[in-house]
């Protein structure tokens, strides 16, 4: 059970960062690459598109139409994480600490870019 709303804020920002580590940061591709393949395509009005072709069959397809699906990563993110945060919380909650400031300091950025431009 979570026992506080500030609790729940990290959870939620530490799922947050964490699908987004896994399915669009730069540094995880290597994670991603044996069960998709990402390439670059430029579109008629000069834009770069990234898209993602699902390889293999079986538990290999279904890793990698895991990882190609924001929605479902985050469910299975939520769940190790809250998992975690109940059952090892000694261990979990500086990582969760750290993927919750991350998080919050990405959404900031975010705002900030749009805010700019």
């Amino acid at each position: 059970m979570i026992d506080n709303i500030l609790d729940f804020i990290l959870l939620s920002l530490a799922t947050f960062r964490l699908t987004r580590l896994l399915v669009f940061d730069k540094i995880t591709r290597i994670l991603r690459k044996p069960f998709i393949h990402e390439y670059d395509e430029t579109l008629e009005n000069g834009t770069i598109e990234t898209f993602i072709e699902v390889k293999g069959i079986g538990i290999r397809r279904f890793i990698g139409e895991l990882l190609s699906c924001y929605w479902c990563t985050g469910i299975w993110c939520a769940t190790i994480i809250y998992a975690g945060y109940l059952t090892l919380p000694v261990y979990f909650f500086p990582i969760i600490l750290i993927l919750a400031i991350a998080g919050c300091a990405s959404f900031l950025e975010a705002v900030l870019l749009k805010i700019i431009n």
